[in-house]
């Protein structure tokens, strides 16, 4: 999503009373794999990536997340993190206990309720990135990725965000987008 629109349920959640806001610096861990999970994380600034260390010293990205999303929400079922999380640029966080998520999960069917939509959103965007990255060409995909935004190409200084979204390089995504003019 190029576009950083803060849902209503997201604001809600940053006002949890008793959410607590940290600054993380470029390249500062939040959590390492193995911690316990202790808390529910919002990125209100800036960008994380969740990373899990191979046993070869490899690694795979499992989430990017930026402004307005919530960060490895799975582990709010789990009692310690898979994987790593570091912050790719300045951040800002809002973490929420976890005790009192699942307290408001248990006790408040609204919150319930919009918890499980974004989920279900979340799953959504997944499967559209799954599919994405199967096909096969940089005209395919954009294609996809237009058809399913609803909207026209992002503004030229986000045709770098877009290309790493589409899973090509910026300079294939370029030339797509030069041919169609």
């Amino acid at each position: 999503m190029i576009a950083i629109m803060l849902s209503p349920f997201f604001i809600a959640l940053q006002n949890f009373a008793d959410a607590k806001e940290r600054k993380l610096a470029e390249g500062q861990v939040l959590f390492q794999q193995g911690d316990k999970v202790d808390a529910l994380f919002l990125v209100v600034s800036g960008e994380i990536r969740l990373i899990r260390y191979q046993a070869d010293g490899s690694s795979i990205t499992l989430q990017r997340t930026q402004a307005g999303s919530v960060l490895a929400e799975a582990s709010l079922y789990s009692y310690h993190y898979h994987c790593h999380a570091l912050a790719q640029r300045a951040t800002c966080v809002s973490a929420l206990p976890k005790e009192t998520v699942i307290k408001y999960l248990q006790t408040d069917p609204k919150f319930a309720f919009n918890w499980s939509g974004y989920l279900a959103r979340e799953v959504q965007q997944a499967r559209f990135r799954s599919e994405l990255l199967s096909l096969k060409t940089v005209a395919a995909r954009l294609d996809a990725w237009l058809n399913w935004q609803g909207q026209a190409l992002p503004a030229k200084g986000e045709w770098k965000v877009l290309a790493e979204q589409l899973g090509v390089s910026a300079e294939a995504l370029y030339r797509e987008i030069a041919r169609r003019s």
